[in-house]
């Protein structure tokens, strides 16, 4: 019966990373007709306006912005959120973890993620009717893309990095410290789970605005990327490069 229940519980997590990637795929291949608006002849109008005027675009509203990056979310952490729930069942044998507090770890991490998808829809849509991205979220000026990439860059220095990261690449140091039982206790820890791997991950998400908040390559490379930065063995030599990698994008951009 245990088994029967793990093992639903894990296809279904599965089940929801590729149905969350074949919706993000769909959405790339079809956002110039339902998401973007702008079909035939309308859409060539629509392109000539000004950025901040078709309130009627979905890609221009709140609400569809936030569903898009919500399902992104899914897409892009859930993935990396399997060696956190790998190493929750191993305490499941040796402490007194239950399938609830499994399944409370889970949510609570969903839930700040979610949470993050909010804000930076509401960045987008700002950015969006400031003039300073389009409405693929793509920046329209060289020095944003360059700025964000150095930003980013700089922030994979960062003490507030090293201490995020700590946590979400050591999940069993985590556990032990903040041990609590139970569904409820499942929850908390995966809300500080899930704050901290916001405030590790945050930077791969706002690249987006470089090249398309709905670039799939872009939204692939940045899951496997953080997927190998969680793993322990490799994950703490990945962080100071790839920031390297990132600040020199950003000053060579311009002169591209």
């Amino acid at each position: 019966m245990h088994h029967a229940i793990r093992s639903t519980l894990w296809l279904s997590i599965f089940g929801a990373i590729l149905a969350a990637w074949w919706v993000m795929y769909s959405m790339a291949m079809n956002m110039d007709l339902d998401w973007l608006g702008r079909p035939g002849a309308a859409g060539a109008a629509m392109a000539a306006m000004d950025p901040r005027m078709p309130m009627d675009m979905p890609m221009a509203r709140l609400g569809p912005v936030f569903v898009m990056w919500a399902i992104m979310m899914a897409a892009m952490m859930l993935p990396t959120m399997v060696p956190t729930l790998t190493t929750y069942e191993r305490l499941m044998v040796s402490a007194d973890g239950t399938r609830a507090g499994w399944c409370g770890v889970l949510l609570g991490y969903g839930i700040a993620w979610v949470g993050f998808a909010a804000l930076i829809a509401g960045a987008q849509i700002a950015l969006l009717f400031a003039g300073a991205i389009d409405m693929l979220g793509t920046a329209r000026s060289v020095w944003l893309q360059s700025g964000l990439l150095i930003v980013v860059g700089l922030f994979q220095f960062s003490r507030t990095k090293e201490v995020c990261h700590g946590v979400c690449h050591a999940p069993l140091t985590h556990f032990l410290g903040h041990w609590q039982t139970g569904f409820a206790g499942g929850l908390r820890m995966g809300l500080g789970l899930g704050t901290f791997c916001v405030g590790c991950c945050w930077g791969f998400m706002a690249l987006g605005f470089v090249g398309g908040v709905m670039n799939l390559a872009w939204m692939g490379v940045a899951t496997v990327f953080m997927v190998l930065e969680k793993l322990p063995q490799i994950g703490a030599r990945l962080t100071r490069p790839t920031g390297v990698i990132l600040i020199l994008a950003g000053i060579g951009l311009p002169l591209i």
